[in-house]
């Protein structure tokens, strides 16, 4: 079957693609809160008919949460999967969106044409454009180029906590030779990237204990133990001065990546200088010895993400507080294990602890894997080329310094492979007010699916 005539068809419809994306948009299917339940449930239903106009097999599965909606389409290859996700973010706070967050629009900008609102990015606009492929392969040629199934989550952007038992009850129906998500960015503004690593995940919580209530300053300001200088004296001990973490263990299992990996990274087009500014930053901080990129990809943080205790409301208040709080992550690369390192950080605290102190830890544990992806598999070279012929430009494996933890899903529960392509742009503002997704990424995005396809049978 030839690739021509389908990206002919591509271009042609185009207008059309975006029109049915716009459609999609407007479903307001933000997972988190219960009130845009009916609307989620309406995307699932948007999903199955459009999937339908296709020849798709699809049925909307019921879960504790929201729908999964899957989709069986035959065709000759390899049997591939496709995932992503149909709900999207709150758009809080509303005062900062210059557009109706569920009133998608096409805006022109200095970098050219965008289209904006909720979800434009992250995911529906990329899911989209796997879907547009599919549909310009079969109004070309009536059949694609591999068999595929269809996993479509609504529940992403909350936690999926329905997907992993999901998984595990239709393993027959989802099992295929490779799975393919789009839910990623570009490396950088026209370079064509394939996610081969993700850091994992490790959450905690915990109160430092100190008096038994909290106490009058002045009468024992001095004598007593004040539980907010205590943390903040046991967190500054994480990290030593080079910013390497100093908890026991905490390196065990990481990967260092290798020469030709790195040199892949040092050409890829990163522009350090404009990635800081981006963020109100002039220099890089960080564990030393590193790039800026690998400290994003291949290198685990421990990060304190909340801190507080004592009086904070307005005015004065001359206390020494009976407990402080913190929050923190852990970024996970290579073979971590977030059980051990949550037991490791755990004991590095406790060893910090200091008499009439004592520290309780939150029980609602999360942590997960990283994920590093079998980039050895012929597919993912043919992938790699296949985007290098539609952008012009060489495609790069990257690293992603978060956590996308549907691949080691696959892996874990269903013995897959997953190869991460997506066309997201740093400036896409996912999760924030304003989102947008560049109508380059949109339109290359679909060419670039069909080439894949075709590459991978």
């Amino acid at each position: 079957m030839s690739l021509d005539p389908v990206l002919s068809r591509i271009d042609a419809d185009l207008d059309a693609a975006v029109n049915r994306l716009m459609a999609f948009l407007r479903l307001q299917s933000v997972s988190t809160d219960p009130a845009y339940n009916a609307e989620v449930d309406k995307a699932a239903d948007w999903l199955v008919a459009d999937l339908e106009t296709l020849g798709v097999t699809v049925t909307k599965h019921k879960t504790p949460g929201h729908p999964m909606v899957v989709g069986h389409l035959d065709g000759d290859g390899p049997h591939l999967l496709f995932y992503g996700h149909y709900d999207v973010q709150p758009v809080d706070p509303l005062n900062l969106w210059n557009t109706p967050p569920f009133e998608p629009s096409i805006a022109d900008t200095p970098n050219g044409k965008v289209i904006r609102g909720r979800g434009a990015s992250d995911d529906k606009g990329q899911l989209m454009t796997f879907v547009e492929a599919c549909r310009a392969w079969k109004a070309v040629h009536g059949t694609l180029p591999c068999k595929l199934t269809f996993l479509f989550e609504g529940e992403e952007e909350s936690g999926s906590p329905s997907l992993v038992p999901f998984m595990e009850a239709h393993k027959d129906e989802l099992t295929c030779d490779l799975a393919l998500i789009c839910d990623t960015s570009m490396v950088a503004a026209g370079v064509p990237s394939i996610a081969s690593q993700l850091r994992g995940m490790l959450k905690d919580e915990f109160t430092l204990h100190g008096p038994a209530i909290d106490l009058h300053s002045g009468h024992y300001g001095g004598p007593a133990v004040n539980p907010l200088r205590e943390i903040c004296r046991i967190i500054a001990s994480f990290h030593d001065d080079t910013g390497r973490v100093t908890v026991n263990g905490f390196y065990d299992g990481v990967i260092e990546i290798g020469d030709n990996l790195r040199a892949q990274w040092d050409a890829c087009g990163f522009d350090e200088a404009e990635y800081l500014d981006n963020a109100g930053l002039t220099q890089a901080s960080g564990e030393q010895g590193y790039s800026t990129l690998e400290q994003q990809w291949a290198r685990p943080t421990l990060e304190i993400n909340g801190l507080w205790g004592g009086y904070q409301g307005a005015g004065s208040k001359t206390v020494i507080p009976a407990q402080a709080h913190c929050k923190i992550t852990c970024r996970l690369v290579g073979d971590m294990d977030p059980d051990i390192l949550r037991d490791n950080v755990r004991a590095h605290v406790e060893s910090q602890l200091r008499p009439d102190t004592r520290v309780t830890w939150d029980n609602d544990l999360e942590g997960s894997k990283a994920a590093v992806m079998n980039t050895d598999r012929p597919e993912f070279e043919a992938a790699r080329q296949a985007l290098s012929d539609e952008w012009d430009r060489e495609a790069v494996f990257v690293g992603m310094g978060g956590s996308i933890p549907i691949a080691g899903h696959f892996k874990e529960v269903l013995g897959m492979d997953a190869m991460l392509v997506g066309y997201a742009q740093e400036d896409d503002r996912i999760h924030s007010p304003n989102e947008k997704y560049d109508l380059q990424s949109f339109h290359k995005g679909i060419r670039s699916w069909a080439r894949i396809l075709a590459a991978l049978t």
